[in-house]
């Protein structure tokens, strides 16, 4: 069975990041899975704040993920949300999303949210970004080096040189893997 990541909205929040994390997935390295509920919450932040963008493109993207990326909406996890115990009680669908989906970490930028007490009876972690794409790289650098090499080519808003790619990357919290990455250069 494949590592599975629920990933929170504020990861499918940024494009550049949900970008390289779905199109990892995509090559089965790992399962990415969400909700409609989490698709809500990075949809409405997103348009509040980028008035310039219309809301049927925001609709557009979500609907590419959910059809592009298999077997990644989790339904069926509502009953259980009253009974989780979290620091914030809006972050428990997200840790009931996971449970449901027999996700093994929670990919989020906001880890306090998800203190390993109120994860471990479950056998989940959480983790940044950054950190769940290291251990990705670590698993098969090859793979996402030619991942990321499609995925910078076919950028055309704006087109971006690898230094370039990378540098995005450094901006977007994922500092980390983008070092790995620039070990890596030449492949980009």
């Amino acid at each position: 069975m494949a590592y599975t990541a629920i990933l929170d909205a504020c990861v499918l929040y940024s494009a550049p990041v949900t970008d390289l994390l779905l199109r990892i997935a995509l090559t089965d390295l790992y399962r990415a899975k969400w909700t409609a509920d989490i698709h809500r919450e990075w949809m409405t932040n997103l348009a509040k704040n980028r008035p310039d963008l219309p809301w049927p493109r925001i609709e557009r993207r979500r609907d590419h993920m959910d059809r592009f990326v298999r077997d990644s909406l989790i339904s069926g996890y509502e009953r259980i949300v009253p009974t989780l115990v979290l620091p914030d009680p809006d972050d428990r669908h997200v840790l009931a999303a996971a449970i449901v989906g027999r996700a093994d970490v929670i990919v989020t930028f906001n880890l306090a949210d998800f203190p390993a007490v109120s994860l471990e009876p479950y056998g989940i972690e959480v983790q940044h970004p950054d950190e769940c794409l290291q251990h990705l790289f670590d698993l098969d650098a090859e793979r996402i080096c030619t991942v990321v090499h499609g995925l910078r080519i076919a950028l055309a808003k704006p087109v971006m040189s690898a230094h370039e790619y990378i540098a995005s990357l450094t901006r977007h919290g994922l500092p980390q893997v983008a070092a790995q990455l620039m070990g890596r250069f030449g492949e980009l």
